[in-house]
């Protein structure tokens, strides 16, 4: 029977956990030095008459990062485009009148010593670069050259599909990715967001070059793009290259993004598969969007859930209490907790590994935890997990690309970039008092969306993990 060891979860074992865990608290955390805090670099921000907006973080070193983020992802397209942002990506590498081929590109990138990227998701596009200083003037022109002459030759869409659709086949293979595609398209019934990134087998065989040229036309306009740099860049020198070089592009409308609603649906999607060994699922609820007060808060409960697997070198000694239990109890092979911010929602929610036969516990104690935390999370935990939430965000503060890709970012889902201090008040400032009010209000008495892959027969029914939901039940 599925539910055979829920008793047993519910009964002794978080109180017989909770008897070791006190030790680890009895020292406390120590303090951040925040000296370092009022020595971030200032973000520059300039607009250009069309709308783009410039914005840098200038510090020491040899080399800078630098990138064009787009307001532009999967949410803007149709039933009859889904996949032309992706295909886009794709094309954008293929040539231009002034550099023909892809090998042209690659090549020139090369020989300064650069390296150059994208990435498609559901409400955002990027492409970016990290050189040398004295190349930046190099990264801006081919950034301008690919984004505003790519040819889209006929004979390139053609061959890039067969790539695309050999993309799609990896990705089905891959168990974690066809999770939250299910988990969007469960959780978000008929929105764009339900939609997948790649898009439809029957879609990627028909776009054509008018396709991607109107994608482009009527999203990559001025007021939606941010170009952003960080590292060894000056940035009255940076705004007249974009200047120079992105100055013709149209300032166009403004991102359209609010008109585009995306509601919530407690639902399941399963698909019985059991030639797989493993059962992998994902149960989440309606998160939070980019610009939520509450947003780190959300964050530092994410934090205090936390991630485990079989090979994580602290075993059984850690501080999130459900990574202490799944551990203990050999409860999966990995679980993780995810939080995914939209404009004007999100997801929160655990995504697991296990076993059949302990599937339904994993799911138990991990909708156990999110009961917990919201009725009876303490000051000594959470201002342990404060320490940790603060060491990993403010980690990103390291290296030109990750401070590059958050301006990007931030300036188009918040208009502004966060500074590292901000952060830090904003984090330290949290009590349990708000952890409990914030998960109180996401994480209990919901109806969540759930999926799973793999031998289901023990996964619970949904109306068990519903019910789950509710403190008084356990």
């Amino acid at each position: 029977m599925a539910h055979r060891n829920i008793s047993k979860l519910f009964g002794s074992t978080s109180q017989r956990l909770g008897l070791y865990r006190g030790f680890a608290s009895e020292t406390g955390p120590q303090p951040l030095n925040t000296d370092f805090l009022n020595k971030t670099p200032e973000t520059r921000v300039t607009t250009l008459p069309n709308g783009i907006r410039v914005a840098t973080e200038q510090s020491f070193g040899e080399t800078a990062s630098i990138g064009v983020w787009v307001d532009s992802g999967s949410v803007y397209e149709n039933e009859k485009n889904n996949g032309v942002a992706h295909f886009l990506e794709h094309m954008i590498f293929k040539g231009t009148e002034k550099r023909p081929s892809p090998h042209y590109i690659e090549t020139e990138i090369e020989n300064m010593g650069g390296n150059l990227n994208a990435f498609t998701s559901r409400e955002h596009s990027a492409y970016y670069m990290k050189v040398l200083k004295e190349n930046i003037p190099n990264a801006v022109d081919i950034l301008s050259d690919i984004l505003q002459n790519s040819k889209f030759e006929q004979s390139n869409i053609d061959k890039e599909r067969h790539v695309i659709l050999s993309e799609m086949q990896y990705v089905q293979s891959k168990e974690e990715e066809v999770i939250f595609d299910q988990l969007h398209a469960a959780a978000f019934q008929g929105s764009a967001l339900g939609r997948t990134i790649l898009g439809p087998v029957e879609n990627i065989n028909k776009i054509s070059r008018n396709d991607i040229k109107d994608f482009i036309s009527q999203n990559y306009t001025g007021q939606r793009l941010v170009i952003a740099a960080a590292g060894a860049v000056n940035h009255d020198k940076l705004v007249s290259a974009v200047k120079e070089k992105f100055g013709s592009i149209a300032a166009g409308e403004p991102s359209l993004r609010s008109a585009i609603t995306s509601d919530f649906v407690g639902s399941e999607l399963r698909v019985r598969d059991d030639s797989l060994p493993l059962v992998h699922f994902a149960v989440a609820v309606r998160g939070l969007q980019w610009n939520h007060p509450d947003y780190f808060v959300m964050e530092l409960i994410q934090t205090m859930i936390g991630n485990w697997n079989r090979n994580l070198a602290g075993g059984k000694n850690l501080i999130s209490n459900l990574a202490e239990v799944v551990a203990t109890e050999g409860l999966a092979e990995s679980y993780s907790t995810f939080f995914t911010c939209y404009q004007d929602t999100g997801l929160f929610g655990n995504y697991g590994v296990a076993a059949p036969e302990r599937v339904d516990d994993l799911i138990c104690e991990m909708l156990k935890e999110w009961q917990r935390i919201a009725n009876s999370a303490s000051e000594t935990e959470v201002e342990r997990n404060k320490q940790k939430l603060l060491a990993n965000t403010l980690m990103q503060y390291d290296g030109t690309s990750r401070i590059c890709e958050k301006i990007g970012l931030q300036m188009l889902t918040l208009g502004r970039r966060l500074s590292a201090h901000e952060i830090y008040l904003r984090i330290t400032e949290i009590t349990a008092a708000d952890v409990r009010r914030v998960a109180s209000q996401i994480l209990t008495d919901v109806s969540p969306a759930v999926t799973a892959v793999g031998p289901t027969v023990n996964f619970p029914d949904y109306n068990f993990v519903r019910g789950w939901t509710y403190w008084n039940r356990l």
